[in-house]
């Protein structure tokens, strides 16, 4: 029985995206002679959106829970790294 080697979906589609550029360069090339490299650019910050800085709740670790952010003005509370307004008054969550 193979092990089962877990992929992350933002990976394989960079992958994807990646090897559909290459095939497009070597079509142009093949077609006209040309050398072009045509690199799917909005594929790229999917690989390094993980690497983020010391204050945002992925870095914590996968063991460790998010830290609830909050608003000041109505109590408004979130795990969601993604939000970052309070969505009833607009204030940033602290």
């Amino acid at each position: 029985m193979r092990a089962r080697i877990p992929v992350n979906s933002r990976l394989a589609t960079a992958v994807v995206g990646l090897v559909a550029s290459l095939a497009i360069s070597a079509a142009v090339h093949y077609v006209t002679g040309w050398f072009v490299f045509f690199l799917a650019v909005p594929f790229v910050p999917l690989l390094f959106r993980g690497l983020r800085g010391a204050g945002s709740d992925e870095s914590e670790g996968p063991g460790t829970p998010p830290t609830p952010r909050t608003c000041p003005e109505c109590g408004f509370a979130t795990t969601d790294s993604e939000v970052r307004y309070c969505p009833r008054d607009g204030t940033e969550l602290r």
